[in-house]
């Protein structure tokens, strides 16, 4: 009778590996793509309609004192950062800073495609968005359309705004964490 019973083989007496990290889901991968392409897409047509609807015009105030809509062409970098150290603008400097940046990003992302969080991803997609957003612009145009204005901080853009939200999703979903782990 005990010959009948099934012998363990010796490799279920091993304790299982754990398996490997598994990519973003495929559920994942096309919202992110939707969600990196929607978020261009609007940096576009905002900036399409702030040229229309403000340039050579006042500027618009939405919240007295706080919040106006007012056009400007940013043929510098964020902050002005290439006045302030006294470099000369070129929009073919700012154009391959702005494309090398991008580039970074995106293999940054690649890097850590498989072990970073639904959250690293989406902050990820956000980051790209906003920032082809800005080298479409300064390839298309030369300069950054800019229409945004908070008081007492410089005037920006959708695209600036999806940079920063992701920025900040990345350091809230600690995507390095999981890989040093």
């Amino acid at each position: 009778m005990a010959e009948l019973l099934p012998t363990p083989s010796p490799s279920s007496s091993r304790p299982a590996r754990p398996s490997p990290p598994r990519g973003p889901s495929a559920l994942l991968r096309i919202g992110v793509v939707t969600l990196t392409l929607g978020m261009f897409g609007c940096d576009h047509v905002t900036k399409v309609a702030a040229e229309a609807a403000l340039a050579n015009r006042p500027p618009v105030s939405l919240v007295r004192g706080l919040l106006e809509l007012r056009y400007t062409q940013n043929s510098d970098a964020a902050f002005s950062l290439l006045s302030r150290l006294g470099v000369e603008r070129s929009p073919a400097l700012l154009l391959t800073l702005a494309g090398a940046a991008l580039v970074a990003i995106v293999v940054a992302w690649i890097a850590m495609c498989r072990r970073a969080s639904a959250a690293a991803h989406v902050g990820f997609a956000l980051i790209v968005s906003g920032a082809l957003g800005n080298v479409v612009d300064r390839a298309a145009r030369g300069y950054v359309v800019d229409f945004i204005h908070l008081t007492s901080w410089p005037v920006f853009n959708v695209a600036d705004v999806a940079v920063v939200a992701g920025m900040i999703l990345l350091v809230l979903a600690r995507p390095l964490r999981a890989m040093a782990a």
